[in-house]
This record gives structure tokens, sequence and C-alpha cells, in this order.
């Protein structure tokens, strides 16, 4: 019976590569334009379903119920203003790089978190567009991580050129076929 030794040596980590020195780059501005006209959409929508059930002649509502609906409106107005404001201020704090060994994302308006995937670790990667993303030109990039069976993070507001380029680059990178 032979004894291995473990290696188990201190790492200096002024010598490693810090990850908060990396350059970012910014998501398309068409990102938060969509996220702030679709976020008025839904509310105005939401605002003049309430509004029209209230004033409509075919049906009586109680009076229990018509006494909140201003209420109600007061709630969706607020709650589409803070959807609005957030997309302003957090969309442009989302950020994203691709190294050559690692994939990252940084997002967050109160608190802000750095995901970073190794490349090596990808499972697969998808380019999901809705029908709303589709007509602005933007995909988001789906990044599976192995072992997980949701995905590890996902890239909004990419124009699509550039998610099909990032996904591209990741499957070359890992010498996985064209299929995958």
């Amino acid at each position: 019976m032979s004894i291995e030794l473990v290696s188990n040596q201190q790492i200096d980590l002024s010598a490693t590569l810090n990850v908060e020195e990396m350059e970012l780059q910014a998501l398309s501005p068409k990102y938060r334009s969509l996220n702030i006209i679709t976020s008025l959409i839904f509310g105005f929508i939401l605002v003049s379903v309430v509004f029209l059930l209230a004033i409509q002649p075919l049906v009586s509502m109680p009076q229990k119920y018509l006494d909140y609906y201003l209420v109600v409106i007061a709630v969706l107005t607020f709650f589409t203003l803070w959807s609005v404001i957030y997309s302003f201020l957090a969309d442009p704090k989302k950020k994203y790089a691709i190294r050559e060994f690692d994939v990252h994302f940084q997002s967050g308006l109160l608190f802000s978190s750095m995901v970073s995937q190794p490349i090596m670790r990808i499972q697969h990667i998808e380019i999901v567009r809705g029908p709303i993303e589709r007509s602005a030109g933007l995909a988001t990039l789906q990044v599976f991580s192995a072992g997980g069976a949701n995905h590890s993070f996902q890239i909004p507001g990419l124009i699509y050129e550039t998610a099909v380029e990032l996904r591209q680059f990741i499957l070359n990178h890992k010498d996985v076929s064209q299929d995958g």
C-alpha cells in the first residue's frame, strides 16, 4: 500500500485574474426601451379593464366592488410606475462578458450579483426570442450548466446577431458539433 501525498498549497489571490476588473459589455439600449414600453402598455391595459368594468352599463356591479375600484386603479398605476422606474434604473446595470474560458453576467440594482460559468461546464445554450423580442431584433441567450435541470443564467437584451455569435463562439470553443 503506497501513500500518496496531496498538495494543498495556499493561493496568492493577488496573482489571480480579478473578475471585477473585466471589461463588461452593455446590453442593447433597445432592451430598456422595450421593457419600459411593455410595462406601460400592460399597466394601461389593466387600468383600462378595471375602469371599464366599473363604468360598463351591461351588468350592475355590487357597491362593495365599486367602492374599491379607485384603490385598485391607484395600486395598478403604482406598480406600473414602479416597473418603469425599475427598468429605467436597473437595465443599464445588466452587463456581460465572454472570455476565453468563462461567461459572466452582472445584474442588480440594490443587490448586485455577478454570475460566472466556466465554458467547459456549459451543457448547452439556447437562443430564445419571443414575439416582442423578435420585433425589436433582440434575443436572450440561456446558458445551461452541466448537472442542472434549469438554466444557470440568461443574458437578455442581446442583439440577435450578437447572441448567435456568442453561442457559436461557445460551441466552437467547447469543440461541440454544430448540432448542439
